[in-house]
């Protein structure tokens, strides 16, 4: 893919590129602390006649540096993506098929919400749930805390968020290494990246900080003793501000792909980095029980979101890939542009 900077209306986009400038348009969005080099693999061998653009979303990658509004849940990127689509030409012809990863799926759901009708089609890739990361206890998103304590720029472990800014991609301390981790958990640890010291290198290009990542942080008198501030990253997937489960009453209803791995640790219904799975393991001392604040059940809200997009008259389907990880755009790269252009060309 090639690499190219777009003036849009509201930030400077950093984007990989691949394809005709036109061919039918393909947008790739990627998640939390990663870039659109995550989706080169699956650009790759892509056939003749896609344009394929893979932006670096605000607060990522070679990005312009603004700062994130978690006030605004997903709007910020959602709003990015937006301008981007009308800076390419895109906007308004409805032939816009859109993917997104992890969070991206979620700033996808969200500029569903806000643009369905310049989409042709949808593919959700282990998505982000429709209530945001941590702190919800059922399928409909009710909070364990009212100040959503638990969630947000604070959960994020100090001595991680330290080597991300250090720019350190050793493998000293594996509990925080950041290479470590996204070897652990951002894919199967059983699958070996050909290509890890240049992802790596992707990854602490994230801008961190209270604006960017994971976002400042507001003391809590609720367990765990920290609540979402109203900046940066983690804040803006927190489901104080974060809520697209509208995606599920569009009027417009591009047909949906939803496919994940069975061995995601990142977004599942005991996330590795939620912390009522943290309590439940006795990682995070002083958990107050499965009644107060269990494991959130992302992928049963995900499910019951799509349920309701289903029965709506919407298009859905399913597909959960054996053995892989939360990083179906890595490890299996191939799987996943052939269910991309079989989504993409059913659509059409």
């Amino acid at each position: 893919m090639d690499k190219v900077m777009v003036e849009t209306s509201r930030i400077r986009t950093h984007c990989f590129v691949s394809g005709p400038d036109d061919g039918v348009p393909v947008l790739l969005v990627h998640g939390n602390i990663t870039t659109g080099r995550f989706w080169r693999d699956v650009a790759e061998r892509f056939p003749g006649g896609y344009r394929l653009v893979a932006p670096d979303l605000r607060a990522f990658g070679r990005t312009e540096r603004k700062p994130v509004d978690a006030t605004r849940g997903l709007r910020d990127w959602s709003d990015d993506l937006h301008a981007l689509v009308e800076a390419l030409g895109w906007a308004g012809n409805g032939r816009v098929h859109v993917a997104g990863w992890s969070n991206g799926g979620g700033v996808v759901q969200q500029y569903a919400i806000d643009h369905a009708d310049q989409l042709a089609s949808i593919i959700l890739v282990a998505p982000l749930s429709p209530y945001g990361f941590g702190g919800s206890k059922d399928v409909d998103g009710t909070p364990c805390w009212d100040d959503w304590a638990g969630t947000g720029g604070g959960t994020a472990a100090p001595e991680f968020v330290r080597r991300m800014a250090a720019g350190d991609d050793s493998e000293e301390d594996p509990a925080s290494s950041p290479r470590v981790v996204m070897r652990t958990f951002f894919w199967s640890p059983a699958y070996k990246a050909p290509d890890e010291d240049e992802l790596i290198a992707e990854v602490l290009l994230t801008d961190v900080g209270d604006s960017g990542y994971p976002g400042d942080l507001t003391s809590s008198a609720n367990w765990p003793g920290v609540a979402p501030g109203d900046s940066g990253v983690n804040n803006a997937f927190s489901g104080k501000w974060c809520d697209t489960s509208a995606f599920a009453d569009l009027a417009v209803k591009p047909p949906v792909l939803w496919l994940r791995g069975d061995q995601d640790q990142v977004i599942s219904d005991e996330s590795m980095f939620d912390f009522g799975t943290l309590g439940k393991l006795e990682v995070v001392p002083g958990w107050p029980g499965m009644d107060v604040f269990p494991p959130q059940p992302q992928i049963a809200q995900t499910r019951g979101m799509l349920d309701r997009y289903r029965a709506g008259g919407g298009s859905v389907r399913e597909v959960v890939l054996d053995g892989c990880g939360h990083g179906p755009p890595v490890e299996r790269s191939a799987e996943l542009r052939d269910q991309l252009l079989a989504h993409i060309q059913g659509a059409a």
